[in-house]
């Protein structure tokens, strides 16, 4: 477990107010979810000041979020190791049912009904994601005339490729009946297995009966089959695909299920429970609850095609609109799995088009702030933004650009909207007269799967539109306000040696008030003997990312390690394993021996200096029996950072591979 992972996690539960204050706690794809006793105690700046966390969102009455990003389940279960969580906190499966059971009125229903949906959906969002960029794949061969995809005759090959996306949307139905079934608190594969059985060959071999009837729906243009069971008409429709019946069977399932463990003896739970609700819900979903959730689909699926039909350009520029509004109160999942309902029904969705306009105009502000971060060489948001923009264009997952950027400077929004409307009506006037831009596979709307929509150059455009009008009306006018770029400009210039990872009480940051005269160069000299890597290459996050500065490692060959630089030593880790040290010409330097050496709590560390020395370069900081550190599983790379990177012109690495002790490894510029 890392250091930063574990300060992370312990400075997180602090801020929304510690244990006792978590009704009920979740996490999404990018995001820890709270449901608190007490929203006020929430320090909002606190949350915001840890490194890891990309945005703190209050959600109204006692929701609260705090945005990490892909890492957020590391996080989630780092907070729940937590002793604070084991010995005082509230249990996430107790504590749950106590707020539900605690909630009424409206807001409270539709907020866990959204819920619902939103962890029915969110445990496969990564194959969803996996199986788009397949499609996309060969939807990319398919427009180039490689392969026909659509053909009923193509080689064996590329049917095999088309069962390695078919099997996520053909069998989403049990994954999302089993994800229900986990949400709502009953064994998740009794849903599953319910729901399995209208996928089996003897349940879809029924339509080849001769005791079958069949109609054609002149509105839908699909074919609608009924046979007798028992007596009684049963229709046959196709379940592959679809994601109403699985929520509303789960929801069903869970009150039998629940039925049954009450009035039967616990010791024999574990047959007659499933067994008895299986029995009847299987039959239920069969004749009602099946047939109603196909017809429920079908209705809403006719009902917005009608509106993208009738009122087209209205619909065009609604969907771009809404969604900024939509995604962060985590009401989008509704259109996600009307989307699928479409395609399902229609043979293709119309909604992902005009979507794809407010993705790419997220993407476009995202794309701004990163041009901004570089300019003004602000590496913490240059790497929040760069991040961001990657799954934005690569993935297709907007919550890293909303809350790790957007939600937190209010001026984006305006801006982004501009884009989005932009995308939105190019979409509403390339389309005119015609059903507007569809698909035929629910994908994410990313650089990669621009192939699947049609036609594909009016996507193109309109996505092109929202990004570049997003973009340059927050690139002119900034996503700061003057207070805030004053601000990080001050933040900037003052950050120092207090950025040693894990010295919250040794680290103190040194005074930077006094200023060194313009153009002056400080060289930085290699603490040991090694191989010279770049930053990026360190295995630890944080000096990887360049947030505790620019710089190099050193990966020793010797135990002698000698300061690379004159000057004060600011800060000093008793542990003897982390040194900061300030130059007369205000450079700050951080020489951090080993990753996560802290946790050795000195031993085979023995210091030659302490807080407040005066050092010259290539004098000896500390011996280090670096076979012990190996010995105890850490890296031994020593970090040499320059903490105020942010205050000087430039930091330039010599790229130099091997170092002797005293050689030039960085030049540092005021």
């Amino acid at each position: 477990m890392s250091t930063q992972t574990r300060s992370a996690a312990e400075a997180i539960l602090d801020g929304i107010g510690g244990a006792d204050n978590i009704a009920s706690f979740t996490h999404c794809a990018t995001r820890l979810r709270f449901q608190l006793n007490d929203s006020s105690k929430v320090n909002k700046e606190a949350l915001e000041a840890i490194p890891k966390v990309l945005g703190a969102v209050p959600q109204g009455g006692s929701n609260y979020q705090v945005v990490i990003g892909g890492d957020v389940a590391t996080v989630y279960d780092e907070i729940n190791a937590l002793p604070a969580m084991k010995d005082g906190g509230p249990s996430d499966a107790d504590i749950k049912a106590a707020a539900r059971a605690k909630a009424k009125g409206k807001v409270p229903f539709m907020d866990e009904f959204f819920e619902y949906l939103s962890d029915s959906f969110r445990p496969i969002l990564g194959v969803l994601l996996g199986a788009s960029l397949i499609i996309a794949f060969a939807s990319i061969l398919d427009a180039f005339g490689i392969v026909d995809f659509r053909a009923p005759d193509k080689p064996a090959s590329w049917f095999f490729v088309d069962a390695m996306w078919r099997s996520v949307f053909y069998f989403l139905p049990l994954m999302v009946a089993y994800n229900a079934g986990k949400k709502l608190r009953i064994d998740p594969w009794v849903p599953a297995a319910i729901m399995a059985a209208l996928l089996t060959p003897e349940f879809l071999n029924l339509t080849e009966n001769p005791a079958v009837q069949c109609v054609v729906n002149d509105t839908l243009g699909t074919e609608q089959c009924t046979i007798p069971i028992f007596g009684m008409t049963m229709q046959l429709p196709d379940y592959g695909g679809n994601v109403f019946v699985p929520l509303m069977m789960a929801y069903v399932a869970a009150l039998v299920y629940r039925f049954f463990q009450k009035i039967i003896p616990t010791s024999i739970h574990m047959v007659f429970v499933p067994f008895f609700t299986m029995l009847i819900v299987i039959p239920l979903t069969a004749f009602l609850i099946g047939p109603f959730g196909v017809w429920a689909g079908n209705g809403i699926g006719a009902g917005l095609s009608w509106m993208n039909d009738n009122v087209p350009f209205v619909f065009a520029l609604a969907i771009p609109m809404l969604y900024p509004f939509l995604v962060p109160l985590g009401l989008h999942w509704p259109l996600n799995a009307l989307m699928l309902v479409n395609i399902q029904t229609l043979g293709y969705d119309f909604i992902q088009g005009p979507m794809g306009a407010w993705n790419f105009a997220c993407f476009g502000a995202t794309a701004a702030v990163l041009a901004l971060s570089i300019r003004d060489k602000d590496t913490v948001m240059r790497q929040t933004s760069g991040s961001a923009l990657a799954a934005g264009l690569l993935g297709g997952v907007s919550e890293p650009s909303l809350y790790g950027i957007h939600l937190r400077y209010k001026r984006i929004y305006p801006r982004m909207l501009v884009g989005c409307f932009a995308g939105g009506l190019t979409v509403a006037l390339l389309t005119l007269g015609s059903n507007g831009i569809t698909t035929d596979a629910f994908v994410f709307t990313s650089l990669l799967t621009i192939s699947v929509f049609n036609p594909m150059l009016k996507y193109v455009i309109a996505i092109a539109v929202a990004f570049v009008v997003s973009f340059i009306a927050v690139f002119i006018s900034d996503y700061r306000t003057p207070e805030e770029r004053a601000a990080q400009k001050a933040a900037a210039a003052g950050a120092g040696a207090a950025a040693l990872d894990d010295a919250p009480a040794e680290a103190a940051a040194p005074d930077t008030a006094t200023e060194a005269p313009a153009e002056t160069e400080t060289v930085i000299t290699s603490p040991a003997e090694g191989e010279v890597v770049p930053m990026a290459e360190i295995n630890d996050p944080v000096f990887s990312a360049g947030t505790l500065g620019d710089g190099v490692g050193v990966i020793p060959a010797s135990d002698e390690v000698y300061a690379p630089v004159s000057g004060v030593i600011v800060s000093a880790m008793k542990t003897g394993h982390a040194y900061g040290i300030k130059t007369e010409s205000g450079v700050e330097v951080l020489v951090h021996i080993g990753i996560n050496t802290v946790k050795m709590k000195g031993e085979g560390f023995a210091p030659a200096v302490k807080k407040g020395d005066t050092v010259k370069a290539g004098e000896l900081l500390a011996t280090v029996d670096f076979g012990a550190v190996r010995a105890a599983g850490y890296d031994t790379t020593i970090v040499v950072a320059v903490t105020n990177t942010k205050a000087l012109a430039e930091i330039t690495p010599a790229g130099i591979k091997k170092a002797t002790a005293g050689d030039i490894i960085i030049t540092a510029t005021r």
